[in-house]
């Protein structure tokens, strides 16, 4: 019997316990070494990828020779290994002789563990040393081709002189100092080549023409437009109540409001499908984006809601909503920036590159915050797409503040102006200003059975303060004192219960009322009196429309920029001759009386005629759920400010003139038989030109006739063969920027012409000038509308 040696098993025990854990490190080792092989050869071949970037290529390898020098070093390791291992299998082969005692045979399938370690080891080795001379040849061809493609592409990436593109070599010049200013630079593929540079600027924006070696069929390839869909009017406005989301204080005010008025909305669609007849409306996708709702523009309405705060632009809000959602158009309402950037397009970073896709909306609503949110945001594409906005403005902008350039050489510049709009982009809560579109809101309608018990039930001595908040009443005493002799006042004064407003003894104070308790309480009383502040609200309306005379006070001086607090600031030069002038001017009596309260005796004359004074509840059309529909759909249906301007500016040169005098010689028509504008609206037979006083605004001249000042017709006047029709002679004809123009200038028989189509204006005045002031006529209780503008 053989023996073996104690210290031989000892050693083989040793080397078979060592063998597993190797196996592990072995194992690790190759797939250490795949995963590497993976990522270095994707790494090298990663600028080829479509998502790497739209439509750059990588202009440098990386890691290379790296890759290479780690490859062969995994090589040497394994070999190093092998040897090591070789020495570790002859060990194992004589314990298993010595083990085997003298029988040397060992069946096919089982061959000793060692052998076969060695063969898997060995060849590894021998695949990573031939994926490493592979390797080796893939890289040294790829920097060869990358070579030959930048000598290629240098002459080609030079920024050209095009005079079609005349800031493109600036713009390269900017892009090489400052395109890290902003991550969208990268986002669209820009990495700091002066090829990047050119593909950017050609083809996400628009300052250096096609590179011929691109592939344009990408870049020019617009998405298919969707086919049209009729606009049907909706009477379940359920559907809008989710789009307005919540969360908010004015969202649930909103809500409530439109949840309201939701019969009223669905009656006033079936009247204006019946007068609309089969007239086709296409259905317009519209985002509607409250700015002064976001938290960044500090939204300083929402908490104001439950304490007495203004609420007149939440309930215009409400009603533009539900109108656009009733004409049967498709919504889509923000609230913050994030939801405003998400609905837009725009790209990560900070505001300076264009949208990522064309502009998903026909048409966008909001306000000066959400305009000041939408440049910030949307780079280029702002302007290019600002023509579909439309800007919810309260008290108007004139166009002498909506020009940049005008209004910084001449002093009308704001906080609030200074867009270069269409000003009739601008839409304002009442018709003050028809440089602008007049929006508007509704009030309440009654129908006859409501209204003859409202009158059954009026109190003939009940008076309500216009005015939630305690301050509109302070220094007012005098005022109350005589208004206390003949009538009961009641007040709707916030407070909180540990500290009760300032408001004289005799004021019956009902705290801050829901709007159905509020419109109860005007359905009781007689008179509903301002005390000169808040201006232009909604609340007059409603009284009126609810059978109270509205009292106000007569501002002398007007109120204007110039002399009051409130309007500084605000993008118009207007005079605001009382608290509520649509009322006195479109309403006047006998529901509207306007007064001088600094005349103790006109104001109490005024007291008791009123109340000797019989109304019936009134509610102007315009400001009906109808009313507002109609406005709205023509509006949609008509105003387009992205087509080139139609009618010829000065200096063209027209065959014929399509005015005529009128028979009593004082104005000019549209002739009978002169061919229409095509795309002028409203529609141009309805154009009456007259010459205004000097020191006349347009705004009063054609009121004074009864008529309403259209600035869309300015440009069909702006020519010296106006004012010869006009018998005006003209010594001399210049073209200049002027909102004043159109105009006649005394002395020196000088005619001026307009140079700057923003700039025609209703408004301004000098008495130096008798201004050129298109009118037209309008329908009745619908002053936005000309008689054939539906």
């Amino acid at each position: 019997m053989i023996t073996v040696n104690p210290d031989g098993k000892i050693m083989v025990r040793r080397c078979l316990v060592t063998l597993r854990p190797f196996r592990l490190f072995v194992l690790g080792i190759g797939f250490f070494t795949l995963c590497f092989l993976m990522t270095s050869l994707g790494g090298q071949f990663s600028a080829r990828r479509l998502g790497d970037s739209p439509f750059t290529i990588r202009t440098e390898v990386m890691g290379g020779p790296e890759s290479r020098g780690v490859l062969r070093k995994m090589s040497d390791l394994l070999e190093l290994m092998v040897k090591r291992m070789d020495a570790l299998a002859r060990l194992e082969n004589v314990s298993e002789l010595h083990r085997a005692g003298g029988d040397l045979h060992f069946p096919a399938d089982r061959m000793p563990p060692g052998a076969g370690l060695m063969e898997r080891i060995q060849a590894i080795a021998q695949n990573v040393s031939d994926i490493a001379v592979k390797v080796d040849q893939i890289l040294r061809h790829s920097l060869l081709l990358h070579s030959k493609v930048s000598e290629g592409r240098r002459d080609q990436c030079e920024a050209p002189s095009d005079p079609k593109f005349p800031d493109c070599s600036g713009k390269v010049e900017w892009m090489r100092a400052r395109w890290t200013s902003d991550p969208c630079y990268a986002f669209f593929g820009v990495d700091g080549t002066e090829c990047s540079f050119l593909i950017y600027l050609s083809e996400v924006e628009w300052f250096c023409p096609p590179l011929p070696w691109r592939n344009q069929t990408a870049a020019q390839r617009a998405p298919k437009p969707l086919p049209k869909v009729q606009a049907v009017f909706r009477s379940n406005l359920s559907h809008l109540l989710d789009l307005m989301g919540s969360g908010k204080e004015s969202l649930i005010f909103m809500k409530k409001r439109t949840k309201r008025l939701t019969a009223q909305w669905a009656l006033a669609a079936q009247r204006l499908a019946q007068k609309l007849g089969a007239t086709r409306r296409d259905q317009k996708q519209i985002l509607v984006h409250i700015g002064f709702l976001t938290e960044e523009s500090g939204d300083v309405f929402s908490p104001r809601v439950l304490k007495g705060g203004p609420l007149g632009e939440m309930v215009q809000w409400a009603d533009i909503l539900a109108a656009l959602y009733v004409l049967g158009h498709g919504l889509r309402v923000t609230v913050s920036l994030k939801e405003l950037q998400s609905n837009l397009g725009v790209p990560p970073g900070r505001g300076s590159c264009p949208l990522t896709m064309p502009l998903p909306f026909d048409l966008i609503y909001t306000d000066y915050h959400g305009l000041q949110q939408m440049k910030q945001h949307m780079g280029l594409s702002f302007k290019k797409y600002r023509c579909r906005i439309r800007v919810i403005d309260t008290f108007g902008t004139e166009p002498a503040y909506n020009h940049e350039e005008y209004a910084t050489l001449h002093g009308y510049r704001t906080n609030w102006g200074y867009w270069n709009l269409n000003p009739k982009q601008f839409m304002t809560m009442f018709p003050h200003t028809p440089d602008n579109s007049f929006m508007g809101f509704v009030s309440e309608e009654l129908n006859e059975t409501e209204k003859q018990l409202i009158k059954g039930g009026k109190a003939s001595n009940m008076a309500v303060v216009y005015g939630k908040e305690a301050s509109i009443w302070k220094g007012k005493e005098k005022f109350l004192g005589i208004l206390n002799k003949y009538m009961e006042i009641h007040g709707t004064v916030y407070y909180e219960s540990q500290r009760p407003p300032e408001v004289p003894a005799f004021v019956k104070n009902h705290g801050l009322l829901p709007q159905p308790e509020f419109q109860q309480l005007l359905r009781k009383a007689k008179l509903f009196i301002g005390f000169g502040f808040p201006y232009e609200g909604p609340a007059p309306l409603e009284a009126i429309a609810n059978g109270c005379i509205f009292l106000q006070s007569r501002f002398s001086p007007p109120h204007s920029s110039l002399n009051h607090e409130f309007f500084r600031g605000k993008p118009t030069s207007r005079e605001v001759f009382s608290q509520h002038p649509y009322a006195e001017n479109f309403i006047g009596k006998p529901h509207v009386w306007t007064v001088d309260y600094n005349n103790s005796e006109e104001f109490e004359a005024a007291i008791k005629a009123i109340m000797r004074t019989q109304v019936d509840p009134y509610l102007p059309y315009e400001y009906t759920c109808e009313g507002m529909l109609e406005r709205i759909h023509a509006y949609i249906q008509h105003q387009d400010f992205c087509i080139a301007p139609g009618p010829a500016l000065p200096g063209a040169h027209t065959p014929q003139s399509p005015f005529v005098l009128a028979p009593n010689a004082t104005h000019l028509e549209w002739a009978r038989n002169a061919s229409l504008a095509p795309a002028a609206w409203p529609p141009a037979r309805s154009l009456r030109a007259w010459l205004a006083a000097p020191g006349k605004a347009c705004t009063d001249t054609c009121l004074d006739h009864g008529l309403i000042c259209e600035p869309s017709f300015f440009p069909f006047l702006n020519s010296q063969d106006a004012f010869l029709k006009l018998q005006v002679p003209c010594d001399s004809t210049e073209s200049e920027m002027n909102h004043l123009y159109p105009a006649f200038a005394q002395p020196g028989q000088e005619c001026y012409l307009q140079k700057e189509p923003l700039l025609f204006s209703c408004a301004g005045s000098n008495s130096k000038y008798r201004r050129l002031c298109p009118c037209r006529d309008f329908r009745k209780g619908q002053v936005a509308l000309c008689q054939g503008c539906l």
